[in-house]
């Protein structure tokens, strides 16, 4: 995060768990860059500091990569100079390495075997250890991220095929994670062995397609063909696709948060709609934590799921309650405290209308540091509100996430060190309430239960080893 953001963005950025990365890849389609560029247009929600796409013409690789959002790194005719049948697309929030050009990615790379292009969605928990066992065998680095230190596996291969080296390189790591590589005869796509991160197929007029989410698929008008199996290996070329298995499937273990905060509303994830499930999610909170109240409001635009569930089973009125700026970007630094202290007013405000004299539950999908949900109590009061009853449809989060989402270090979740009644003392609020683990996995088929997911943010369960020296950079 750049030194220079003021204490706004910095509080607002450390109140949620930021999203991951996108990525997305396309084979067989003359116009493979232009596809790529809406499909990560789609996936802008999961990254918004750098974009890139790399493409491939017979044995020609162009790629082009920038800060910023996709509609600003690809403007004017940047698209027209990524020629060919095939490419990948990435849109990142840093979780491994900073946020710098050099770390944006597809990284795209030419070695004996030919040119290879890389995208990745997660965080490779064992990069650390095995970046500096090749640095002392002589590898040089150009980036902090942990998608070059796959690439330089690659690169080390012993067998005569990328895709046989790439098979190889994957089944040294641990982590979760997605992966698109372009070569100049394949499009590879890779899933990690619990399936921590998601990752669809699709096919569109014979072209095959593969994204972080289905709602990329209905942006190019491709057809959903499966999600992605954990530790899955897909090799698609001109003679098709072939399916095969760089690791045995482990433990099922979707993040949770997928459903809960990151993916959008519209994307089908794992056979799972992502609405549905957060607005199931909601009618639990009202179910189990019901508020004497007026009328029901969601912090946008991630609770508005859960805040219509909510409403819908206690019986409620729901309303718009706090209008997003979406204009409002980041909160850079003011000439004061008082004029930073407006920071969350540019990008959330109250309707008074609608919340004046009113007893009101504000529902949202976490609460992290406790900053956010403090300052919004604030704006529902100095609009009027009589009562504020904050609901939050997922367990407090308690411990960091290794997996691809950036969270605070484990003394600044609030609720690791504050019970909930100090955590209400803290946020102003009226009554505070969390879903526990067992009632949100009841939002998903009874059957698939908790060993389908990840909830190790809420309980300090690991689905994988945690290196004991394991940074969310690779920096030094």
């Amino acid at each position: 995060m750049d030194a220079v953001m003021d204490d706004i963005e910095m509080d607002d950025a450390g109140d949620k768990m930021h999203e991951e990365c996108g990525v997305f890849g396309v084979w067989g389609h003359p116009e493979a860059a232009q596809l790529t560029y809406y499909g990560l247009y789609a996936l802008q929600h999961r990254g918004q500091e750098s974009a890139g796409i790399a493409s491939v013409d017979e044995l020609t690789m162009h790629s082009h990569r920038g800060m910023g959002l996709v509609a600003d790194v690809f403007a004017g005719d940047r698209l027209q100079s990524l020629r060919g049948h095939a490419a990948v697309g990435h849109v990142r929030y840093s979780t491994t390495g900073g946020s710098t050009l050099r770390n944006a990615q597809p990284l795209v790379f030419d070695f004996k075997q030919g040119n290879i292009a890389l995208a990745h969605n997660g965080n490779i928990i064992n990069a650390r250890q095995i970046h500096d066992i090749l640095e002392q065998q002589g590898s040089i680095f150009q980036s902090t991220s942990d998608t070059e230190v796959v690439a330089h596996l690659i690169a080390r291969g012993i067998y005569q095929t990328i895709a046989e080296n790439v098979r190889e390189s994957m089944s040294m790591l641990k982590g979760g994670y997605a992966f698109v590589i372009l070569t100049d005869d394949h499009l590879i796509a890779m899933r990690d062995p619990h399936g921590l991160r998601p990752m669809v197929l699709g096919k569109l007029a014979g072209a095959y397609v593969v994204a972080s989410e289905t709602c990329a698929f209905d942006t190019i008008g491709a057809e959903f063909i499966r999600d992605v199996e954990p530790g899955e290996m897909l090799i698609i070329d001109n003679e098709g696709l072939r399916e095969e298995r760089f690791a045995a499937a482990s433990r099922r273990a979707l993040c949770t948060f997928e459903y809960i905060y990151f993916a959008r509303p519209d994307s089908d994830i794992d056979g799972y709609n992502v609405h549905m499930v957060r607005k199931q999610l909601g009618r639990l909170l009202a179910q189990e934590t019901p508020a004497a109240a007026d009328v029901v409001i969601g912090v946008p635009d991630s609770s508005i799921s859960a805040a219509i569930g909510y409403a819908e089973e206690a019986g409620l009125p729901y309303e718009i309650g706090l209008i997003k700026n979406k204009y409002s970007g980041r909160t850079f630094i003011q000439p004061s405290q008082e004029l930073r202290s407006l920071g969350v007013r540019l990008k959330l405000n109250a309707i008074r209308k609608i919340v004046a004299g009113k007893r009101v539950v504000m529902v949202d999908d976490s609460l992290v540091r406790g900053t956010t949900s403090a300052r919004l109590v604030g704006l529902l009061r100095d609009a009027g509100a009589t009562e504020v009853h904050v609901r939050i449809s997922s367990p407090p989060v308690t411990h960091s996430c290794f997996y691809g989402i950036d969270t605070s270090a484990r003394e600044e979740l609030i609720a690791a060190h504050k019970s909930v009644e100090e955590i209400r003392e803290y946020i102003g609020a009226d009554s505070l309430a969390f879903l526990n683990e067992r009632v949100m996995l009841s939002a998903f088929e009874e059957e698939r239960g908790e060993s389908s997911f990840c909830n190790a943010c809420f309980t300090g369960r690991y689905p994988t080893e945690i290196y004991a020296n394991h940074k969310h950079s690779l920096e030094r």
